[in-house]
């Protein structure tokens, strides 16, 4: 290509030429007759420089399909968290087999999107629901407020919903569920679309069950066995349909009579209140009366006792004392009689200065007895000392 443009201005003079010199001249003195550079130089020069942006081209899109493909690579690590689980979905489906499918917390790679998905499981973590099922129409922000509308005539069962109790009433419940997915968590995960729906429509069911087992007056009061009841029935249901969670607790349990007859059952319930307070008081009276009965009682048998004692055994020491004195007695009455006389009138006349007896006859006749009193003694006179002036 080059040994075909390097001599285009050249031209070839032979002897034969001569004649044409004035004509050659003539020529030169023409301007449209100078020789032109051909257009191959111009596309020359751009072919090389596209080649040369083509090569820079291609050399900054290799750098970045390069830095692409490390950046898609780097692009598969994840995280799962201390209470978390995660399963990797490649194109829809499990990887691993048993147990391996599931990744532990830390670190792990795999295939960015749409090859793999990867799903975590919060096996650790408080999952919650609200029944939706047992309450008037109304909503959150309302209620908090107090700004609930006011009740109507009558319930619509279009946006009221109830609860029938075993007596055949109706009553507005409302409950939280608080529970976990259970491990490996699988089961909830990718057996189950939209799982927490799944879960909240077996507390639903638990709470309707419960409601009809008890009367509406027994569940107003304590609202305890509605919630071990509708424990009880949602473990059956987490069995039988195989949701793959385990309870934590029913909380927020609040059960009311239709806002309709609110004004009737307040008046039952002030009602029954008093006459609690009324049963309460005559049980307190009962037990104070009792209690001080029992007391009286108490001391009154303490003091019987004792003085039963004490009279056993004085009788015993009487008893005693008189088997003692039978032999002396039967030895010589007269003598024992008047023995135990002067011990009598010993004690009786205990500050007697003098003690006289007058014994009965022996034939039982009756005896006299004189006595000499004389006129008491009268008592030396003192005679006071004289006075000063007087002596």
């Amino acid at each position: 290509m080059s040994d075909k443009h390097d001599h285009p201005h050249e031209h070839v003079h032979g002897p034969d030429c001569g004649h044409d010199h004035d004509h050659d001249h003539d020529h030169h003195h023409e301007p449209h007759d100078h020789p032109q550079p051909t257009p191959e130089m111009n596309e020359d020069a751009g072919t090389e420089a596209l080649s040369g942006a083509l090569r820079s081209s291609f050399a900054i899109v290799k750098v970045l399909m390069a830095g692409l493909l490390v950046v898609f690579l780097f692009s598969g690590f994840f995280s799962v968290g201390t209470q978390e689980k995660a399963i990797i979905l490649r194109f829809g489906k499990p990887v691993g087999d048993g147990d391996g499918k599931l990744y532990g917390p830390g670190p792990h790679w795999a295939f960015p999107p749409p090859i793999d998905e990867v799903v975590k499981i919060p096996v650790g973590q408080i999952q919650t629901v609200t029944a939706t099922v047992g309450w008037y129409a109304t909503s959150a922000a309302a209620e908090a407020a107090g700004n609930e509308p006011p009740p109507g005539d009558a319930l619509n069962p279009v946006r009221d919903s109830y609860l029938i109790t075993g007596d055949a009433n109706i009553v507005h419940v409302r409950a939280t569920l608080r529970y976990r997915i259970a491990e490996p968590g699988l089961r909830y995960t990718l057996a189950l679309a939209s799982a927490s729906n799944v879960v909240q429509n077996a507390f639903n069911n638990a709470l309707i069950y419960a409601a009809a087992r008890y009367k509406i007056d027994d569940i107003i009061r304590d609202n305890a066995p509605l919630r071990e009841a509708a424990r009880l029935r949602l473990d059956q249901l987490i069995q039988r349909q195989e949701l793959g969670i385990t309870v934590d607790q029913i909380d927020n349990v609040r059960v009311i009579p239709p806002r309709q007859l609110k004004a009737a059952f307040d008046r039952v319930l002030e009602t029954e209140v008093s006459s609690g307070k009324q049963i309460n008081d005559a049980r307190s009276y009962a037990n104070q009366t009792l209690s001080k009965a029992g007391a009286e009682s108490k001391a009154r048998r303490n003091t019987s006792e004792a003085e039963r004692a004490r009279l056993v055994e004085f009788v015993a020491a009487e008893v005693e004392r008189f088997t003692n004195n039978l032999p002396a007695w039967r030895s010589n009455q007269e003598l024992f009689t008047q023995q135990r006389q002067a011990e009598t009138l010993g004690i009786v006349f205990t500050n007697a200065l003098e003690k006289t007896v007058a014994p009965d006859r022996g034939n039982g006749s009756s005896r006299t007895l004189w006595l000499q009193l004389n006129r008491e003694p009268q008592k030396p006179k003192v005679l006071e000392k004289p006075k000063a002036d007087e002596h």
